[in-house]
């Protein structure tokens, strides 16, 4: 199992190709505001350590030693998580955590786009459906899931410590944007808020009122005085 783990090591070009697909995939992602740009700056050294760790050295094993004097087993911050307890589950549940979060990123931004950025700002509108009938950031949240199944996969020291921060300036963000849209669209958020989950589907949801629009999900275009939603 050891020499396993070690063959991962040394592949700097692959740790390279994962911190530019990470970047490039941030690039697509809204930036309408410079409080938003942190939180992705947080994300993107977040997925570095973890290519630095999984492909280049395994620098927390170095570091405890260094500090201890004392191996570390292998899946105790290096290799895989606890992988000598309980073998691959943890890369399994970062696979599945890696497809919720990216759908919940892809169908987020896909909504927010058609809804407002592609169309004049005049025309943005509060919506309410598809994902963001259920959660009023599911961009974030696929973001939180996806770098959350990357500590369970292979957990080491950067990313322990980066992970709090990483969900705390998503939680900072969401609540700055939802106080932004709230003087927008004013009744209409209040409402659209009371019956929908931040980063948690709500279980017992209140019904539409009739005549309102159930088609609808949050949104507002891209701009340097506005802000979109994740």
């Amino acid at each position: 199992m050891s020499w396993e783990v070690w063959s991962y090591y040394g592949l700097w070009g692959t740790a390279g190709l994962w911190v530019i697909l990470i970047g490039t995939f941030l690039l697509f992602l809204p930036f309408h505001r410079r409080v938003q740009r942190k939180p992705a700056g947080i994300f993107l050294a977040f997925a570095a350590a973890y290519a630095l760790e999984m492909y280049g050295i395994p620098f927390s094993l170095y570091l405890v030693l260094w500090g201890t004097g004392k191996q570390l087993p292998v899946g105790v911050l290096w290799g895989h998580t606890l992988s000598g307890w309980i073998g691959m589950t943890g890369h399994y549940i970062y696979l599945g955590l890696l497809l919720i979060g990216g759908s919940l990123i892809v169908a987020g931004w896909t909504q927010v786009y058609y809804a407002a950025w592609s169309r004049p700002e005049s025309e943005a509108t509060l919506v309410r459906g598809g994902v963001y009938r259920y959660l009023r950031h599911p961009q974030y949240v696929g973001l939180m899931l996806v770098s959350l199944g990357a500590l369970i996969d292979w957990a080491t020291l950067p990313l322990l410590i980066l992970w709090p921060v990483l969900v705390r300036q998503y939680v900072r963000l969401a609540a700055q944007e939802e106080r932004m849209l709230a003087t927008k669209f004013g009744g209409e958020w209040r409402e659209y808020a009371a019956g929908t989950g931040r980063f948690l589907p709500r279980l017992f949801r209140r019904a539409e009122r009739p005549g309102k629009a159930t088609n609808r999900c949050c949104a507002t275009r891209r701009s340097k005085r506005g802000g979109g939603r994740g």
